[in-house]
């Protein structure tokens, strides 16, 4: 006689029978006995949960010679058909190898035909996620109206791929995962019954290796049967494959002791042993969450799968840790998985990945890590100024070349020598006019503030000028729409209102504007010192605002331009700064002819700088 595995001799028979699915066979009871049957029903749930075997019952129940009956009685003709899957009327079908229209057109066929032997058709649609969509159409009309004499049973472990439209014409029932307590009771009863020497602790490790599946479960005990002597838990692990509880605690206890010689002996013990590398990464990966779980809920060992004494000592061992500790430790496990999978040299990068879970020499447990996506935020900090253009040498930041602090209606603060190269204005922005010298507002301290930008956001700062401040908002102006928007882009954004805020020590608000300045401006501008009237035009702290900048909606006629004060020099260094923030714009501006025009082009001192600006694009 051929050998009858566990799960097929001890596959249930009554209703009474099934193992941990009190609520569904209660209906179905209920059902039977009020003559209430379904034409169509569907089982979900994971693996050997008991759905094709609740499936097989109910065919039972049907077409027993006593019924339709919720106890069929199993020793009848039809009961003994169904149980030995020899019926002519209860047709199983495998889905996952009949998914075409096909196949339902001809299952749709037969349908209408009466039964040959039983008092009911059952169609049992196994894995019926399987079939494709113009197959579930197929078999919607027939599904939603069957012939009287038919009942369709479809089961399924992914009941997401099911249409909407089948799952709507069905009784639906949903099968859990068998309860630790009962898969136990229920596998003490069988090893009872088959003579089967096991600890009792053995039996539980066995029901939680198997996730709620009865029929892994009895598979194991199966497997466990074929040993000689007492069947205890470090047997169960040589069998299924998986790290020893133990091994998996001498690792934690290395890791955690900083001890990098034992670490590597008992890796490479358990990989001589048999064991793969990506095993014994995700096994250790289990047992630092199991580690987290004895850490937050030492009084629930049933969410885990470890024997009593091990989860003793992960107790124990867990206090010593703490939860970021343990979520970094998983998170390193993790990112270490990808490696060892695509890697030609798994061992090596099993051993490299846990030697960087080590604590260091002297401290007793592992530091907590912080996850690889969070960076520690870096300071603000004045980066160096911008690297002067090719070709035209960087002069030093001095003192002097700052923004001149300017007494009483003054006279205009002598130029610098003619040899300042236009680079150097890069880091002298000039002060807008009209501001107060007492230096306390930002406008005062303009150049100060953009300074503190990182790169390249700095540079296009560079270009902009003041126009209007309250204490919740402040206005800046560009000269040209592809300056205002590349600045409102949201990174380059943030970053301004977070130096901002650290500048000013309180939260502001930063807008943009181009072309002619706001009212705000105009108002400051109106009320200059009485030796000169400016340009009503936008401001820049590159740009001195005697000189409008070159744009097509913001340049004024020459005569707009600032006259001349008496017996005072141009100042070059502005000019020449106007000329390098305009190339910034993202073009090169010639001042061919401008030169004659501008005040003070003739006067002694600027020479260079006007043959610059007449003759060439400046130079880089």
């Amino acid at each position: 006689m051929a050998y009858e595995p566990l799960h097929h001799k001890y596959r249930p028979q009554r209703f009474g029978d099934v193992v941990g699915q009190g609520p569904i066979i209660a209906t179905l009871t209920n059902a039977l006995k009020a003559g209430r049957i379904a034409h169509a029903y569907l089982f979900t749930g994971s693996r050997g949960t008991g759905k094709t075997t609740t499936a097989r019952l109910i065919a039972k129940a049907l077409n027993c010679i006593h019924g339709p009956t919720p106890d069929p009685c199993g020793r009848c003709e039809q009961c003994l058909a169904i149980a030995t899957g020899s019926a002519l009327d209860v047709i199983e079908i495998d889905a996952a190898s009949n998914t075409g229209v096909d196949n339902i057109r001809e299952l749709i066929e037969r349908a209408q035909f009466a039964p040959v032997q039983s008092r009911q058709k059952v169609y049992i649609l196994d894995e019926v996620h399987m079939l494709s969509s113009a197959a579930f159409n197929c078999l919607l009309k027939t599904l939603e109206e069957p012939p009287a004499h038919v009942t369709f049973v479809l089961a399924t472990t992914d009941p997401q791929k099911v249409l909407p439209t089948v799952i709507s014409r069905c009784q639906r029932f949903d099968f859990r995962r068998i309860p630790l307590a009962d898969m136990v009771k229920h596998l003490e009863e069988i090893a009872w019954k088959e003579d089967i020497d096991i600890e009792h602790e053995a039996v539980e490790l066995v029901a939680q290796i198997a996730q709620g599946g009865l029929r892994d479960a009895e598979s194991l005990l199966d497997q466990l049967a074929l040993l000689e002597g007492t069947i205890g838990a470090e047997r169960i692990w040589q069998l299924v494959g998986a790290v020893p509880e133990r091994e998996l605690l001498a690792i934690g206890e290395c890791i955690q002791a900083g001890d990098s010689t034992r670490l590597i002996e008992q890796v490479r013990q358990l990989l001589d042993s048999g064991k793969e590398p990506l095993q014994v990464l995700q096994d250790l990966l289990g047992f630092y969450r199991d580690l987290l779980i004895a850490h937050t809920a030492p009084d629930r060992r049933d969410l885990v799968a470890v024997t009593a004494a091990s989860w003793q000592q992960m107790c124990e061992r867990a206090k010593a840790l703490s939860v970021p500790q343990l979520l970094a430790l998983q998170e390193r496990l993790r990112q270490a998985e990808p490696q060892i999978k695509n890697s030609t040299q798994p061992r090596l990068w099993l051993e490299v990945g846990l030697l960087g879970l080590l604590a260091p020499p002297g401290q007793t447990q592992p530091v907590a890590l912080a996850p690889a996506a969070a960076k520690p935020a870096a300071p603000v900090s004045a980066p160096p100024p911008p690297a002067a253009p090719r070709g035209v040498e960087e002069r030093p930041h001095h003192p002097a070349l700052q923004t001149p602090v300017e007494p009483t209606p003054p006279p205009r603060p002598q130029a610098p020598p003619p040899s300042i190269e236009p680079a150097a204005a890069m880091h002298r922005p000039a002060r807008p006019s009209g501001s107060t010298p007492d230096g306390t507002g930002l406008r005062e301290r303009w150049p100060e503030w953009i300074r503190l930008i990182p790169q390249p956001t700095q540079s296009l700062m560079s270009s902009s000028f003041w126009l209007e401040e309250t204490p919740k908002r402040l206005v800046i102006g560009f000269t040209t729409e592809p300056l205002v928007k590349r600045a409102s882009e949201p990174r380059r954004l943030k970053q301004i209102q977070e130096v901002l805020q650290q500048f000013l020590g309180r939260p502001i608000e930063v807008q943009f504007h181009i072309g002619k300045a706001p009212a705000a401006v105009a108002a400051v501008a109106s009320s200059p010192p009485a030796a000169y009237t400016p340009p009503p035009v936008s401001f820049s702290p590159p740009a001195p605002p005697e000189v409008t900048p070159v744009s097509p909606t913001t340049i004024a006629p020459p005569s707009a331009a600032k006259p001349p004060l008496s017996g005072e020099e141009p100042d070059e260094l502005d000019r020449a700064a106007r000329g390098l923030a305009e190339f910034f714009n993202g073009e090169v501006i010639s001042f061919d002819g401008e030169a004659d025009e501008l005040p003070g082009a003739t006067q002694p001192g600027a020479a260079e700088v006007s043959d610059i600006d007449a003759d060439e694009d400046i130079p880089f």
